[in-house]
């Protein structure tokens, strides 16, 4: 009978084109589908971990205040505030870069001794969770040590250091104090103890000074101590507090402080609140008394300015008889005193700016705005007085001088005197509305429902990226047409057995060169879905080998673990069930393994026979499938290749085709050593055995034209493994069919 010509695919580029842009809905399911297991895996693994870290992590709280900064005017009170035309920016703005300043916070720092950390030594991971659920039954009752680790602090410990003092060189180094008996403690460096000491008692030492005023804790407990950089804790403690302005021009200043000890944030929080405060109340003190300097230096000259403007109009009515200001005058006059007023009131705002402002800020260039105004309009009033009688005009100026000294000199007395009072009572225009606070039952970290959906999102994106990395990197073929494709018929598609799975597991744990039980699936599962695709697969090669030169069969493949073994071993047997006489032969040398799945010992095997040191006859072995013999693999020998190609090997050959009506050869992948195309040109009938998901279509190209270019021509194929894959398309399906007894 021919062979049928190889199934050649029909179809266009344009359509291949098409089928390799979309996106197949059906395909991407089917692999989420198939790979169920691993993805649930992997995400249950993230939330595991994730619940783990939200369970175990130390609880971060946060402590809030609240500072209202009242507006005040700029410069001299009383003056016009020329920044509130100009919409300047909110003074909350200053007043929180002043609040997170170095002085403020330092003062914080010194004060609460922030720059000293002094903290127990926790057991990793788990000895801060247990710290926190410890509830001393009475005062001073420390955590027994769990399982002996008693250098561990596991709750209730408690150590205040008065002070501490290092060198230079040990700024920022952790050092180990290790609690006694009755109050004694070390403090070491490295191993090297520095001092010892005393509860209550300062101790110098190596270049360090230390008290404690508090130390409780078992004997044998460690604590870490750290004199850290004062610069570096501020400017931790800059970043770290939060401030903001509750709405636009508010005044209301929100403060906030998150820290893992409850405690220690509001009493932070509270000690910037109040030193923020307190310098506010200095600061405003300080301009008050700045201004009040500034203003008893204007008030001589204001004065002698005041004494002569009266005595040059004394003068002139003296010398003029009581000459009285008619309306039109005193209209001008009242004018005239008005500008005056407001310019000399500029004037001093401008000798103030030129000790605050350059002459580009915008409030100093407002004000030259409005004195050139002013100016101006003055100007537009002298033409009114140069209409006026020259008695008049004369009056008008000397009435004019008096009047505008007169109200300068006042206005600066009565502001002079108010300064005075500001600064002996100054309050200040910033107050602490509410102290700092701290939810103690609801920290702001670790947030655990958010974590563990996070753990779980994050689970579930890595499960699918390595199904898809494994997908992308697994190149075997999945379906028998890809093999049709690349023009090589599939005899036959074996799925796969979870018993043959069981018994490969079986031969592992068996002892090396042990003789056992037989494990052959065709014989312990002959109702298998794996041995019902053999023997279709009999029936394929019954007409396939009918022009056969010979009646030698050998079965090969690409590459290792792809089931030669397996599959020429049972479908000798089911071969042999049919009634013929059959041999198996494992020509596989090397590695070799037949025997195992026979139970029997691989000496007296085919490298005996082929080097003379043992009969045919003794190699043959029986099997329990009656009218199947099978000869092992023999001893290993050096020289696995020359034996091939000796013409002991076709004598052999020769000799078992004259005993049997069969003759499977299962030989070594052809990739890994050339002994399948040795045997190959011996034998009439060749297939190849493929591994569903394990073998790719380069591999299988190759392995075929290897065989090709030593003239051996594969026969066809055998899809072995074949797994039910949703992703699978137009994968085949198996069903049982078997015969059930009535008794069952």
């Amino acid at each position: 009978m021919t062979r049928p010509a190889p199934l050649q695919p029909q179809t266009s580029p344009r359509r291949d084109a098409n089928r390799d842009d979309f996106i197949n809905l059906g395909e991407i399911i089917g692999v989420l589908l198939d790979n169920k297991w691993l993805i649930a895996g992997v995400t249950a693994a993230f939330v595991v971990v994730g619940a783990g870290y939200a369970t175990l992590a130390t609880p971060i709280y946060r402590a809030d205040a609240l500072i209202q900064v009242e507006k005040k005017s700029g410069g001299i009170p009383g003056l016009s505030d020329l920044g509130d035309m100009l919409g300047a920016e909110s003074k909350a703005v200053t007043e929180i870069e002043l609040l997170k300043s170095r002085s403020v916070i330092g003062a914080a720092v010194d004060n609460l001794k922030l720059d000293l950390r002094a903290e127990p030594v926790r057991f990793p991971l788990i000895g801060n969770w247990f710290a926190r659920r410890f509830v001393p039954a009475t005062p001073g009752e420390t955590a027994a040590p769990l399982l002996g680790l008693a250098s561990f602090a596991w709750g209730g410990e408690r150590i205040e250091v008065f002070r501490l003092e290092v060198p230079p060189a040990l700024v920022g180094e952790e050092l180990e104090l290790v609690a006694g008996a009755d109050g004694h403690f070390s403090l070491a460096y490295e191993d090297t103890t520095l001092a010892e000491g005393r509860v209550g008692e300062e101790v110098e030492a190596n270049g360090l000074r230390i008290q404690l005023s508090e130390l409780v804790a078992r004997p044998g407990t460690r604590f870490n101590l750290v004199r850290r950089d004062r610069l570096a804790t501020v400017r931790g403690y800059q970043d770290a507090v939060e401030a903001r302005e509750r709405g636009r021009d508010s005044g209301i200043i929100a403060l906030g402080l998150a820290d893992s000890d409850p405690s220690r944030a509001s009493a932070v929080l509270d000690e910037i609140s109040k030193q923020f405060v307190r310098q506010n109340v200095e600061r405003m003190s300080a301009e008050a008394a700045n201004s009040l300097e500034f203003l008893r230096g204007q008030l001589p000259e204001v004065r002698r300015e005041l004494e002569k403007a009266e005595a040059a109009l004394n003068t002139y009515q003296s010398r003029a008889r009581s000459v009285d200001i008619g309306l039109e005058t005193q209209a001008v006059l009242d004018q005239v005193v008005g500008l005056e007023t407001q310019i000399s009131n500029l004037r001093l705002q401008q000798a103030e700016y030129d000790r605050r402002l350059t002459r580009e800020h915008p409030r100093y260039q407002a004000l030259l705005t409005q004195l050139a105004e002013l100016s101006r309009q003055k100007a537009s009033l002298a033409a009114k007085v140069e209409n006026l009688p020259e008695t008049q005009q004369e009056l008008l100026r000397y009435t004019r001088d008096v009047q505008v000294s007169t109200e300068i000199y006042t206005q600066l007395l009565n502001k002079a005197q108010e300064l005075d009072v500001v600064r002996a009572g100054t309050v200040g225009n910033a107050r602490l509305i509410d102290s700092a606070a701290v939810n103690r039952q609801q920290p702001v970290a670790p947030r655990k429902a958010l974590i563990v959906l996070l753990s779980a999102v994050l689970g579930g994106l890595a499960s699918l990226g390595l199904v898809w990395l494994r997908r992308s990197l697994n190149k075997g073929l999945e379906t028998p047409e890809a093999i049709e494709q690349l023009g090589l018929p599939v005899y036959a598609t074996v799925p796969f057995s979870e018993q043959q799975k069981s018994i490969e597991a079986q031969l592992r744990r068996a002892p090396a060169g042990a003789s056992g039980k037989p494990v052959l699936l065709a014989a312990t599962h002959p109702h298998d879905l794996a041995v019902e695709s053999l023997r279709s697969l009999r029936t394929s090669l019954h007409f396939a080998m009918l022009e056969a030169a010979d009646n030698r069969l050998m079965i090969s493949g690409p590459s290792p673990t792809v089931g030669k073994t397996f599959v020429s071993a049972n479908l000798a047997a089911v071969i042999a069930q049919a009634g013929q006489r059959v041999l198996l032969v494992d020509v596989d040398m090397r590695k070799g393994r037949l025997h195992k799945l026979f139970g029997a010992r691989a000496d007296n095997g085919l490298s005996d026979v082929l080097a003379n040191t043992c009969t045919l006859d003794a190699a043959i072995h029986r099997s329990e499938v009656e009218g199947l013999a099978f000869i092992p693999r023999g001893r290993i020998p050096p020289n696995p290749s020359e034996l091939l190609m000796h013409a002991n090997f076709t004598a052999f050959l020769d000799e078992v085709g004259k005993r049997f009506d069969l003759v499977i050869l299962d030989t070594p992948p052809l990739l890994a050593v050339t002994d399948a195309a040795i045997v190959g040109r011996q034998a009439g009938t060749s297939l190849i055995v493929t591994r569903f998901g394990m073998n790719g279509a380069r591999e299988i190209e190759l392995t075929v034209r290897r065989f090709a270019q030593n003239g051996i021509d594969i026969k066809g194929a055998i899809f072995n493994g074949i797994q039910k894959r949703a992703a699978a398309y137009g994968s085949y399906h198996y069903y049982q069919y078997e015969y059930k007894s009535e008794k069952a």
